[in-house]
């Protein structure tokens, strides 16, 4: 079986939202030998993948009838959710696991890694996003519920965004009605870092956009990851009705 660096889903779907999953997969491609040295327990926590966002995105893309995209590398492969010039593009250490397929990429294996899988992925994601002119992008992650010895994070979903907010405060608000949740605006991280896939394909060409955390213990099967997958389409959809013209 050929390997491809990313996933389509529905890419005949008609509507407006575009659903993307920049951390979908802890997929180490066939050419790096399947693996970066790992054991089998780092490469299923958060740190090689967003644990529960693809199924969450494919819900998702289901009930927009929109189509999704989804990453088929691992974020420690080379992170697809940041800018070709960040300095943790490709992590030789995260969250206390040091990275031994990583511990030699010099600047030619990450220029090698760019052109095998970064920028297919962002060609693919961009050619869905131009077809049509009032593409919304929502952009699906998960969290940890503790990060290096923090105190744990008391938010069931975050909602991040940067200077356009058009379409996140409208969501945030419709999140904060649910009465079992705790949401939070931009945590656990900030909203915005130049260059990453929101600011690629949304912000710079004026697309409406959201970037939703959910914590990822709370999607961790199957059922949990259609439930809210579910759940979160008619909120984007009043959502985007409430966007002023």
């Amino acid at each position: 079986m050929t390997y491809t660096p990313y996933q389509i889903e529905g890419e005949s779907r008609k509507s407006r939202f575009l659903i993307t999953c920049d951390h979908a997969a802890n997929t180490v491609p066939p050419d790096l030998g399947g693996t970066l040295g790992l054991p089998d327990a780092d490469m299923a926590r958060h740190i090689a993948y967003d644990v529960g966002a693809a199924g969450v995105s494919l819900a998702l893309g289901e009930a927009l009838d929109a189509p999704v995209i989804l990453s088929n590398f691992s974020r420690l492969v080379i992170d697809p959710n940041r800018g070709e010039d960040d300095p943790t593009l490709l992590m030789k250490l995260y969250d206390g696991s040091v990275i031994p397929g990583n511990r030699h990429a010099d600047a030619a294996e990450r220029e090698r890694r760019l052109t095998a899988y970064h920028r297919p992925y962002h060609a693919a994601l961009e050619r869905l996003a131009t077809r049509r002119d009032d593409t919304v992008i929502v952009s699906m992650h998960s969290f940890t519920r503790q990060l290096r010895g923090r105190p744990s994070r008391p938010w069931h979903v975050g909602i991040l965004h940067a200077y356009d907010a058009r379409l996140s405060d409208p969501l945030i608000a419709l999140l904060e009605a649910e009465p079992d949740l705790t949401v939070g605006r931009n945590e656990p991280y900030p909203g915005h870092l130049p260059g990453d896939a929101v600011d690629r394909h949304a912000l710079r060409h004026g697309r409406l956009n959201t970037l939703i955390e959910l914590r990822n213990d709370l999607i961790e099967t199957e059922a949990a990851q259609a439930h809210w997958g579910a759940r979160l389409a008619p909120l984007l959809i009043k959502a985007l009705q409430q966007v002023p013209d």
